[in-house]
């Protein structure tokens, strides 16, 4: 499957130009999208192929703009993202009743998160785990909390970060650094002449319509695969996931030690094994080959 042919984003000022000569594709029906699909599965028919990647091109645009506060061009990550749907085209299965849209933003946020961390000079793809979800969720934990301000973060604030994400104090001041530093940028103004930040700015608004019926469908999925993983954790475990990572206002480590009357690290411990578990018991359920997006942590 190639990308020739398809429309190319050139440079930040072909913004606007790109999304109106994505627009011009139409969406598809759920019934003519099965049929292209089976058609690129069964027979590698291009043209089936080429229709199912235009379809969802808008897709792309709409996630790549969440990604655009890591000071990288949004042509590049628009382009990453175009070749993580690609992927999502090649390998989608649709007698197993998902939406192509479900399927492929798995793979369109695999790709993009992928290459921010391949770019970013300070986070390189041998850091852990943990390290990459402290990367991709550490902004909104600070905004949930009103910690804004530019620089080093005070040790209150570092404490309760470090409590939310699970990680060490350590890892959430050298994390914030290199957020802060010069090879972020962010709220870049549209133009220099513009009080309009990109982070205000939506690529398109007719997605709205798709992304809620792609998000619901995958909520849905991903709930049924939740629960049947969930059935595989020990009551403890299940109890510490449930009240650190599935509720709104998550529970500390310290308050989750006096339950059980043990450390704070050791419940920490026990969140790191059971939701290792828990992701593992997910992909086993899931019979497909959809890459690993980075999960959010409690926030």
């Amino acid at each position: 499957m190639s990308s020739r042919g398809l429309p190319v984003l050139q440079g930040e000022g072909g913004l606007s130009r790109y999304l109106s000569e994505i627009r011009k594709f139409p969406l598809l029906a759920p019934e003519e999208e099965y049929m292209l699909a089976k058609r690129w599965k069964e027979h590698e028919d291009p043209s089936a192929a080429r229709k199912l990647v235009t379809s969802h091109l808008r897709l792309v645009a709409k996630i790549a703009m969440g990604y655009r506060g890591y000071g990288l061009p949004v042509s590049e990550i628009v382009a990453e993202g175009n070749v993580g749907l690609m992927q999502a085209v090649k390998r989608f299965e649709p007698d197993k009743g998902f939406r192509l849209a479900t399927y492929a933003m798995w793979w369109i946020r695999a790709a993009i998160q992928e290459y921010i961390l391949r770019s970013w000079s300070l986070v390189k793809l041998g850091t852990t785990a943990n390290q990459k979800k402290l990367f991709f969720n550490l902004r909104k934990a600070k905004n949930k909390i009103g910690a804004i301000e530019e620089g080093d973060l005070t040790p209150e604030h570092v404490a309760q970060l470090s409590d939310q994400l699970g990680v060490s104090s350590q890892e959430v001041t050298e994390m914030n650094r290199r957020l802060s530093g010069p090879d972020s940028s962010l709220n870049t103004p549209l133009r220099s002449d513009s009080e309009s930040e990109w982070q205000d700015w939506l690529a398109d608004d007719t997605l709205d319509q798709e992304t809620r019926m792609a998000e619901r469908e995958e909520l849905g999925d991903r709930h049924n695969l939740l629960t049947t993983a969930m059935s595989e954790l020990t009551e403890r475990e299940r109890d510490i996931i449930q009240a650190r990572r599935l509720q709104d206002e998550p529970a500390t480590l310290e308050e989750l030690s006096q339950k059980y009357g043990i450390s704070r690290e050791r419940v920490r411990q026990i969140e790191v094994r059971a939701f290792d578990k828990l992701q593992k018991n997910m992909k086993a359920a899931m019979h497909d080959k959809r890459p690993v997006v980075i999960d959010a942590t409690p926030s």
